[in-house]
């Protein structure tokens, strides 16, 4: 890859991962209504606005060939999507920001250690260590809180299956999108409607109350496009490294801004999983440094595959 074209790669992941940084800022402001009803219409909105994108880009035919399975994996991811949204804005609008970074801080160890429990892979010993460390700290940060970090392993496990799916899944992003909203769409639509009959909906009541629900989509949508466009541009390895931009401006948030109370036990806690991410991310860097050396000398004799 040309440096010319790896450039505006970067720059388009790192747009996406600080949009998702900047979540809690935005997602404080719906306070006013519960999470379920700010995933609900962040569903209809985001699928609003994604169907516009593929009606005016030629593209909404494409989702009629789209076989049973692939709806299949749809739903579930949706489900795992609406899961990880729901806790989200929970843990935002409830005060607890910072443990919803540690569950982004800790997703890609999760991951690993699903890749191990579901498709039976082998890890180094660096990853070993890595997932021992991140044991370590859940232990310490349950100490620390009381109780099991909950909202952020709910949404580690949650976002890891979502990965997962979409691993598998034989759509591109924005058609993947599209029937994960559609899928949700009917469940999504039903909530609100019971909303508006038994007078609990926020949505229409006021202006910047609805403003704020339909400015979901948009904010769903936008980062999700700048991901997909840097994923193709920029090396795996990079896109692992910039992933970690967004738990740590989250966490700044929670604690810089909004003052969540960060004690010593917490920042040891905390401590161990950056060690843990160091010692991952390390092991991916010279992984991926080894699979490139082949490729730049010729071998004559390499099988071809």
């Amino acid at each position: 890859m040309r440096r010319v074209e790896a450039v505006p790669g970067v720059a388009f992941g790192a747009s996406a991962y600080l949009i998702w940084g900047l979540f809690p800022a935005f997602f404080g402001l719906l306070a006013f209504a519960s999470a379920a009803e700010v995933v609900a219409q962040r569903i209809v909105w985001t699928l609003v606005l994604v169907s516009i994108v593929l009606v005016v880009s030629g593209r909404l035919r494409e989702l009629r060939g789209v076989d049973g399975r692939t709806w299949r994996m749809a739903a579930l991811a949706s489900a795992a999507l609406s899961i990880n949204w729901g806790t989200y804005v929970f843990g935002v609008t409830s005060g607890h920001v910072v443990e919803c970074a540690l569950g982004y801080f800790i997703n890609p160890l999760v991951t690993v250690a699903f890749g191990v429990v579901i498709f039976r892979e082998r890890l180094a010993k660096a990853q070993w260590a890595a997932l021992g460390l991140g044991a370590v700290a859940v232990a310490v940060l349950t100490v620390d809180y009381g109780r099991p970090p909950v909202i952020a392993l709910v949404l580690a496990c949650s976002f890891a299956v979502y990965g997962l799916v979409k691993k598998v899944i034989r759509l591109d992003a924005l058609r993947g999108i599209a029937a994960e909203g559609i899928v949700a769409a009917p469940f999504a639509l039903g909530f609100i409607l019971v909303l508006v009959l038994t007078g609990r909906s926020e949505f229409g009541s006021g202006p910047a109350h609805t403003a704020l629900m339909v400015s979901t989509g948009p904010v769903t949508l936008v980062p999700l496009l700048l991901f997909a466009i840097a994923a193709q541009r920029v090396p795996l390895s990079t896109m692992g490294l910039l992933q970690y931009l967004t738990p740590a401006l989250q966490m700044a948030w929670g604690v810089a801004v909004v003052h969540e109370p960060m004690p010593a036990s917490r920042w040891a806690g905390f401590a161990l999983i950056w060690a843990a991410l160091a010692i991952f991310t390390a092991d991916a860097l010279t992984r991926a440094r080894r699979a490139r050396r082949p490729a730049s000398k010729p071998l004559p004799e390499a099988p071809i595959r």
